[in-house]
């Protein structure tokens, strides 16, 4: 008994740890064409998306200068973000999900918050 109770302990302190630390990373809302949404949190190698109510981690990838590219392999999205948009694909099932996605600060001329940290974005 000592020991259910102990690892129910265990199991609880480490799924609240993991609560907290997303709960201290912002989440950023991007408002796309045609109505959808999606938000992102974490910065640089590690994105975190939430689409349509589940959650996927996508890693960064090497893109094209002025962008940044992060994916995820199993579920098939693919985040494209550049200076003033972003795009959102499924590669497995091969369509664009959400176009010309802006966060808040992206509409009043600033750089998506991915940005941070990286190499800055040269506009032409």
């Amino acid at each position: 008994m000592k020991k259910n109770l102990l690892a129910i302990s265990i199991a609880l302190a480490s799924l609240l740890g993991a609560a907290n630390v997303s709960a201290n990373e912002e989440a950023f809302t991007w408002t796309c064409q045609e109505g959808k949404q999606f938000k992102t949190s974490g910065v640089n190698e590690k994105v975190r998306l939430t689409w349509e109510s589940k959650t996927y981690d996508l890693e960064r990838q090497t893109s094209l200068p002025g962008s940044l590219r992060y994916k995820n392999m199993n579920s098939g999205f693919d985040l494209v973000v550049l200076g003033n948009k972003a795009m959102l694909f499924n590669i497995k099932a091969g369509v664009r999900l959400a176009d010309f996605c802006q966060t808040a600060e992206m509409k009043s001329g600033k750089l998506p918050h991915l940005f941070a940290g990286t190499e800055p974005f040269v506009q032409n």
